[in-house]
């Protein structure tokens, strides 16, 4: 049986920081519930901050009309 720490570690460091989609680290845990993948795999403040620049990088050359 796997400890409740190391699904943390999968689900949050190794895998959701790695870019795999919690659709498919809920299929890598055995989850049948997303909700229940949502309680392992955090989105870490290092994953944002990476998923913020991309965003800001994606979005450059758009302006803003109003």
């Amino acid at each position: 049986m796997i400890s409740h720490a190391a699904r943390h570690t999968f689900g949050s460091l190794i895998t959701l920081e790695a870019g795999v989609p919690i659709e498919t680290i809920s299929k890598m845990l055995g989850h049948t519930n997303l909700t229940t993948t949502q309680l392992y795999a955090r989105v870490t403040p290092k994953k944002l901050f990476e998923d913020m620049d991309k965003f800001i990088e994606a979005t450059s050359d758009m302006k803003l009309v109003l």
